[in-house]
């Protein structure tokens, strides 16, 4: 896997079919066009002279389920058009009366007054 970092934007180039199968599998577990994307969060660190990988957790998917963990949160619904941010990461979403309230960084996202 060829790996390009150009100012915020980066880059994975498959170089193997193997590896496109699996750019294409973390492609749709992480881009939700219709909702709300998901985010790759590192786990440890990454000290080339001591590990062989970097380690990522994509955020929203439960732990050694690969299944969106939305199932396992409270459903709660906006009661009218409001704005909703992540208390850890600071991320905003638009929400419209009767959408649900996301979960972001392992928790329900806050809705502002």
């Amino acid at each position: 896997m060829k790996i390009n970092i150009d100012k915020n934007l980066v880059e994975f180039t498959p170089e193997t079919a193997d590896e496109k199968v699996k750019l294409e599998a973390l492609w749709k577990t992480v881009v939700d066009c219709a909702r709300f994307n998901k985010k790759l969060v590192p786990v440890g660190q990454y000290v080339p002279s001591q590990n062989e990988f970097a380690r990522f957790a994509i955020e929203g998917i439960e732990t050694g389920t690969g299944t969106a963990s939305m199932e396992t949160y409270a459903e709660i619904y906006a009661d009218a058009d409001c704005r909703c941010y992540c208390q850890t990461c600071n991320k905003y979403v638009e929400l419209k009366k009767g959408d649900r309230v996301p979960p972001c960084c392992g928790k329900l996202m806050e809705i502002l007054d």
